[in-house]
């Protein structure tokens, strides 16, 4: 299947149904673990190491997708064990399980930063949010009702769908040439959806194991959260976007962390650069008068954004926001605890194009 509009080509036009998995290459298996969220998948992945399986991310904890694994072991992955588990990034729904598989043998692999995020924040366990959340989702210009109703309602903690995480893993590193599934791949780091997003680029054939650094048809959550609250995430990902640009090659056949596998990946990274520029200027002119971050959904995201959905895009709103600020196109003043966002005059809207 190929997208007459991009170019972007899908080799495998049908998803492997669950616990059920698509051979895409030989000796590496495609399969899917349900999300109870609008982005419904995850992809994962298993390399034959022959006398045992490397598996490439993992899903969510829970007791269906446990049972999930159980039947992809003695299914489609023959009753060989699972000796290493292989993280690209910390969120939960590609570590998931590690701590699961790790209990049962297997070694981790994942980068220093995506272990030490997962294990903090499996230990930080929060029955309502902190005053420092209710701070940042206020400055943000939350609308009150929705702020005092979050006030009062668990949050989300990665203790509830990531499993716990045993001392030990064995760090990845930035060109580090790692051995998986008989294949030779060199370790490619990405920022911006996640610090030390880890990528694998074989030496070997033509994949890639993108994560969700590299995905097809969707763009990544690029988000700002009260941990670091003036970061510019946006900034990391356009960087990254250019440091792999001149490594892409249009035969490269993409594994990503969500969607179809592509090729088309040179034409991919100049499109998730181009889209976050246009709407950086879509942005940039909506300023004009002083705005809030839940003000500035529509130049962001071409539409407004309520339910489940209003969070990601919030955090999305002020990393935009964050990086126009790094680069000196707009500035703030906080009123009554909120950021009102306004464009600044002359020179100051550089940002990097690939």
């Amino acid at each position: 299947m190929t997208d007459t509009k991009t170019g972007i080509r899908y080799p495998f036009d049908t998803p492997p149904a669950e616990g059920e998995a698509t051979e895409v290459a030989p000796g590496v298996l495609w399969m899917r673990l349900p999300l109870p969220m609008a982005l419904d998948h995850v992809n994962v992945f298993a390399l034959d190491d022959g006398d045992a399986w490397t598996i490439i991310d993992t899903g969510f904890d829970s007791k269906r997708g446990r049972a999930i694994w159980g039947r992809l072991l003695a299914g489609p992955l023959a009753g060989k064990p699972v000796a290493r588990v292989v993280v690209t990034h910390h969120h939960p729904d590609h570590i998931g399980l590690a701590g699961w598989f790790q209990a049962q043998g297997a070694e981790l692999l994942t980068t220093r930063t995506a272990w030490l995020y997962a294990r903090m924040l499996t230990l930080d366990e929060q029955a309502l949010p902190l005053p420092q959340q209710i701070a940042f989702w206020r400055a943000a210009g939350m609308p009150d009702d929705m702020l005092a109703a979050r006030a009062t309602q668990r949050p989300f903690n990665f203790a509830d769908v990531v499993a716990p995480l045993p001392l030990g893993f064995t760090r990845l590193n930035e060109g580090q040439v790692v051995t998986l599934g008989q294949r030779r791949w060199r370790v490619h780091m990405g920022n911006g959806h996640a610090p030390e997003h880890a990528t694998f680029w074989s030496l070997d054939d033509n994949l890639i194991l993108g994560g969700d650094q590299l995905l097809p048809s969707i763009s990544a959550n690029i988000g700002v959260y009260p941990t670091e609250p003036d970061a510019d995430p946006l900034g990391e990902w356009l960087t990254s976007c250019a440091a792999f640009a001149p490594m892409a090659r249009a035969d490269h056949l993409v594994l990503p962390g969500h969607k179809l596998p592509f090729t088309g990946l040179p034409l991919r990274l100049h499109q998730m650069a181009e889209n976050h520029h246009g709407a950086l200027a879509r942005l940039r002119a909506h300023l004009s008068t002083p705005r809030t971050a839940a003000d500035c959904f529509m130049p962001v995201f071409k539409r407004e954004i309520l339910g489940d959905a209003y969070g990601l895009a919030l955090v999305e709103a002020v990393a935009h926001l964050n990086h126009l600020l790094h680069q000196g196109a707009v500035c703030r003043t906080m009123q009554d605890g909120v950021w009102l966002w306004k464009a600044q005059n002359g020179e100051g809207n550089r940002w990097m194009r690939l």
